[in-house]
This record gives C-alpha cells, structure tokens and sequence, in this order.
C-alpha cells in the first residue's frame, strides 16, 4: 500500500473485534479480484472480518467460481462472496441479454421449482479505484496523451522516443496480466471509448482484432489468435497487480497497467504516469465520481447493472477510473452468513466510516455518502425489497432458501 497508518489499523483491528463477537463466527467464504486484495485480506488493516476468507484469484476465475456454485481452494463450502473490479454480463437492462454471465445464473440458480434455487444476485460497488500506468524508464515526469496510450497498448509503439514529450529513448514493452482481471477491464472500456476519438489514429495495421480496441477482462484477447503480439508485450510473472509492478520494474524499458494499492506513491509521475495532466491520487480520481448517481427507482434497484456503474471517458480528472465491486447473493440458507455480511456491510457502508481510512491508506477512495446510504438502505437492510435476506424473496424457516 501507498500508505501505512498503524494506529488507524490498531483501531480497525479493534472494531472488527467487536463487530464480531456480535454474532456467532461461522466462517464465510469467497475470493475473486486482486487488485484489492489487500484491502480486503492480507495486510493489518483489511477491512472484512477476521471470520472471512478471501482468495486471490483475479475477477474472472471469482466470477466463474461464485456463478458456477464452485469454492475456492482451501474454502469447503458454496463461495458466499466475490470481490470484481469486472461487471457481471448481461447488458443495462432488468431482463439479461441471452447467454450473459446473468442470464445463465438466472435459469441455472433464480428460477423457482429447481433443487439449485437459490434467488438474485447482489452486485454493487465497494470502493472507488483508477488503475494507474507504472512505467521504468529515467527521466523528468511523464504526461501520456490519450493518443500515445492507445499506440502503446495497441502494440504501435516500439521505442520510448516515440511516445511524445517523454524525452526518453531505448526499447519499450508492455506488461499485462495474463489472466481474466477486472484491472484489465477497466484499462480497456477506457481505450476502446478513447483511441477512435483520436484524429488521425490509425491502429489497423496492429494485431488488435479488426485494428481497434474492445473491452476485454483478458488483455491478451484483444488480439488475433487471443494472444499478444511476443515482440512488444510481457505477460506478468504470476498473477496479481503486485506482479505485474515487480515485474515492470525489474526491466529498464517496461511500462503496465495496475490498480493504486502496491504504488508506493501515485504522484511520482517519474514512475507512474500523469493522464491529461492528472496523477492518479484520490483529489484528481474523486473528480470522475460524482456524475452517476446510485439507482432509486423500484426496477432500477432490482438490477445488478444499475449497481455497478461504469466510467468511460470522464470530462474531467483522472480518467481511467472505476469501482471494484462486491456480488453476494440475496439469500442465504445459514441463516448465520447472512448475518455476518449484513454486520460487515453495516459497518463499511456506515455513516461512521469505519473503513475509510484504511479504504485510502490503500490507496483507493470510499464511496459518496449517496451510494453508502444506497447501499446501506437497499441491500444490508432486511426489508428492503432487495435487501439481504428479504423473507418475502428468501423464505423462511423450512421454506428458506438461498446458497449453501
């Protein structure tokens, strides 16, 4: 992390302590994104309790385990949660494009009369994130147009003397992560908005599929074959934003794509490059939040993508820019897991901001008051209609049900 506050992280563990010994600590299971991994597990200040396990396996492989009714390794039972900077598929509307990630789950797991019942999914953001462009190369601070980003990505750019104003010179290659991630979905959407809005930008003669950017949660399935042209791009050594920064800066020349939480500072534009003239700290990525406002209408509150907004092209601040999201489902059938995540989001999501600062020491930034009370009010409240554990969705006694 960016940042380390011990005595906020004292004070956290403390709280967590407490919140826990509200209920019983049955264990509660999940995994998913790693870019924040930390945050959530794996440092003194993470935010979910001492009873949650989260597995580190990238958006894509927590997505396909928590659809699929799957666990993670080590977890032995049904994962009851995800964390995904990647958006559950199925379009902007209630009812789901046919063959979409929420169009299978809906037919296999919400459609009452089957064994596998187990009722709506939950989508909604946990904390706000940018993804930042680490780059090793010496020199003064670097400004990247949105221009040279989309020819650096596309593969079009082979020496640092060709990416403008750099004053730099020598080989240039590009670090992506090799597996599904949410990371790489946000750097996408952004270029696939950006790079045909430029004058004169002409990619087709790279091996991105029919010469322009899509938005992909596997970077290399940008081009012919799936698979990353070798002569400019670097896979990371395993999996994670951790890897993909050490692996940028163990090669003079390389430059990746990364969320905030392993960037020792984001306003070293000597190392983490400035967009539009804007690092990506907290003052210059709050700028693109506030256009979106939390869903309020009956059926937009009962669908996932109006949970999850997505920015493309923001007019001002930091650009590439995003949320990371959690998906829980709406029922559960231990009645005592839904508890527990009712208790934590109670707290995350509070007026209090109890995790806020260990949210920012991490280098991301807490939601707005508008979308804590949205989230607060609408999901961890039992009697919202779609609220965690809603009888009237859920059931009951002998006729609960909901995922194992």
């Amino acid at each position: 992390m960016n940042k380390y506050k011990i005595l906020a992280a004292v004070v956290a563990t403390a709280l967590m302590s407490v919140a826990g010994a509200a209920s019983a600590q049955v264990a509660v299971n999940g995994g998913g994104a790693s870019l924040p991994a930390d945050l959530y597990k794996g440092s003194t200040d993470s935010i979910l309790p001492a009873n949650f396990n989260y597995a580190v396996t990238g958006s894509g492989t927590g997505k396909s385990t928590f659809l699929g009714s799957g666990s993670f390794a080590g977890q032995t039972t049904v994962a009851h949660f995800i964390g995904s900077d990647s958006v559950l598929s199925g379009g902007p509307d209630l009812v789901p494009t046919a063959g979409s990630e929420r169009a299978i789950y809906n037919a296999t797991y919400n459609t009452p009369g089957l064994a596998t019942y187990y009722g709506p999914l939950l989508q909604f953001p946990s904390v706000a994130t940018s993804v930042t462009i680490p780059f090793n190369k010496a020199g003064a601070a670097l400004n990247i147009s949105d221009a040279d980003l989309c020819r650096i990505f596309a593969g079009a750019v082979s020496d640092w003397s060709q990416v403008s104003g750099s004053g730099r010179s020598g080989e240039l290659k590009i670090v992506y992560r090799d597996e599904s991630s949410g990371t790489s979905e946000l750097l996408t959407r952004f270029l696939t908005t950006v790079c045909p809005l430029q004058p004169g930008l002409d990619l087709s003669g790279t091996a991105l599929k029919n010469g322009a950017f899509s938005v992909q949660s596997t970077f290399k399935n940008l081009f012919t074959g799936n698979a990353a042209p070798s002569a400019r791009f670097v896979p990371a050594t395993a999996t994670g934003g951790t890897a993909l920064y050490n692996t940028v800066f163990s090669t003079e020349g390389y430059v990746g794509y990364v969320g905030p939480d392993v960037i020792p500072s984001l306003d070293d534009a000597t190392r983490i490059a400035q967009l539009r003239g804007y690092s990506p700290n907290e003052v210059n990525v709050s700028a693109t939040l506030g256009s979106i406002a939390p869903p309020s209408t009956p059926e937009e509150l009962a669908n996932p993508s109006r949970w999850a907004p997505v920015f493309t092209n923001p007019t001002t601040g930091y650009p590439i820019a995003g949320y990371t999201n959690f998906v829980i489902g709406q029922c559960y059938k231990n009645a005592a897991v839904a508890t527990q995540i009712r208790l934590f989001l109670n707290r995350h999501y509070g007026t209090a901001g109890a995790t806020d600062q260990a949210v920012r020491d991490h280098g991301f930034i807490p939601l707005t008051a508008a979308w804590k009370t949205a989230v607060r009010e609408q999901i961890a409240t039992v009697t919202a209609p779609n609220g965690l554990q809603n009888a009237s969705v859920c059931g009951s006694g002998a006729t609960l049900i909901g995922r194992p």
